[in-house]
């Protein structure tokens, strides 16, 4: 049933089902049977349904409400280049090759902008509202990269609020030059300090490097963690070591963190553990790191034998704070994907065995919205509230069931009580960037 949304933006959402979770009660699985009222784009009351009031009421017949999305970690500077450079045999490093070619040959400030707002129309389309990207930091690229980033946050603030993490390799981390100038360009541009490692022998000082120079400018810290499947990298524990010898009192988030999946038992807690008292929170990427872990081609096409993904529910268990995010779309990381939300929300109830036990279920809503808001400190929380600006998605789906069965296409998606154009925006813009088909 189509859903005429007033143009005063004064209206009832009547029988819609929210998770309780998300209407501030974080632990809870159940769902809520509400009413939602909407006056001048704010939600003013939510109660138990039946008890809608008001001049236009719009009857959900228990379809489901959820805030618009978080979404923790993306690379907006990378995404839709695959039509130019693809991953050549799908393994990650041979995306970190592709993507240092096409990032040399073709990254000038017009590309990095046209592929970034496409990607962002996309996110805000599908009900994104603030967003976290990693942006390639490997000189000269952060001057490029930054100037581009904060004309977009401008562009997009009151659309899609947006941060940014300068992302660093390890060489550039061990450079004390390299590492000042992408710091002090990162401070300047109100970013995140941002990094990348996993098997390296350098780890405890790249940790204490990147935790130093945080605290020295008064940054947070978001880095890429162990994305391999080899036990015996330990990026995230020198990361929680050097957080808690320092006493690092910012922000703190790992994101992948796979390995942790594939060590021992004794170690992954000895991990966790630490992670836990160092205040760390980590974010899944469901989607990317099941397309590049264990993928290795090398002796012809293998199915792999593990999932890729970290052990997220161990981690929550023990009280770290957890979100999933859309990570790579469309290049070489991961050649899929279009910064949807709910997607990461439907794949990673998959990958991830969050839906069950099943009336536990929908805390997991907040895996998208409230948890990554809080973890980042984003203006917009993520959350349903009286007070809060009408930033919702709506569907028909009535159940968990239903909700996950499909990929909820004819969602209606709501912007300060108003309803916006949901209409993706088309691949061909993006041909002349691409060069010959």
């Amino acid at each position: 049933m189509p859903i005429t949304i007033p143009a005063d933006r004064h209206y009832v959402l009547t029988n819609a089902h929210v998770p309780a979770s998300v209407l501030g009660q974080a632990q809870s699985g159940a769902l809520e049977r509400v009413d939602i009222t909407v006056a001048d784009g704010v939600v003013t009351t939510i109660a138990p349904a039946g008890q809608a009031q008001g001049a236009h009421v719009i009857d959900l017949d228990g379809g489901i409400v959820l805030p618009a999305f978080v979404d923790l970690h993306t690379h907006l500077d990378k995404g839709h280049i695959w039509p130019r450079r693809q991953n050549p045999d799908g393994t990650w490093i041979g995306a970190l090759k592709a993507v240092l070619e096409d990032r040399t040959a073709n990254w000038a400030a017009q590309d990095v902008e046209r592929r970034m707002d496409f990607a962002l129309r996309c996110a805000y389309a599908h009900g994104t509202a603030a967003i976290r990207t990693h942006l390639d930091m490997a000189p000269p690229q952060h001057a490029i990269s930054w100037d581009v980033f904060e004309a977009m946050r401008a562009r997009w603030a009151g659309r899609i609020e947006l941060q940014g993490a300068g992302l660093m390799g390890p060489d550039t981390i061990l450079d004390p030059k390299a590492l000042a100038a992408v710091a002090e360009r990162t401070k300047a541009a109100g970013g995140i300090l941002g990094g990348s490692t996993a098997v390296h022998p350098g780890n405890a000082t790249i940790m204490r490097r990147l935790v130093e120079t945080a605290g020295r400018l008064g940054l947070d810290i978001d880095l890429h963690t162990d994305e391999s499947p080899d036990p015996a990298a330990n990026a995230l524990e020198s990361l929680a070591d050097a957080v808690i010898e320092s006493g690092f009192t910012g922000s703190v988030t790992a994101g992948h963190c796979c390995s942790l999946a594939v060590q021992d038992r004794d170690v992954a807690q000895r991990v966790i553990d630490k992670v836990a008292r160092a205040g760390i929170a980590v974010v899944s990427l469901p989607m990317c790191n099941m397309y590049l872990q264990d993928r290795s081609n090398a002796d012809g096409v293998r199915t792999p034998r593990w999932r890729g993904v970290t052990l997220l529910n161990e981690l929550k268990a023990a009280g770290v704070s957890v979100a999933i995010a859309s990570d790579n779309t469309r290049d070489p990381f991961y050649a899929y994907g279009d910064l949807d939300g709910f997607e990461v929300l439907r794949e990673g109830a998959r990958i991830l065995h969050f839906d069950h036990p099943q009336d536990k279920a929908f805390t997991w809503a907040r895996s998208v919205s409230g948890d990554p808001a809080a973890i980042a400190g984003f203006g917009y929380s993520g959350d349903i509230s009286t007070g809060q600006a009408a930033d919702l998605v709506v569907f028909r789906a009535r159940s968990w069931t239903e909700l996950m069965a499909r990929p909820q296409a004819d969602r209606l998606v709501l912007r300060n009580g108003g309803a916006i154009d949901t209409t993706l925006p088309d691949y061909r813009e993006l041909d002349d960037l691409m060069g010959p088909n």
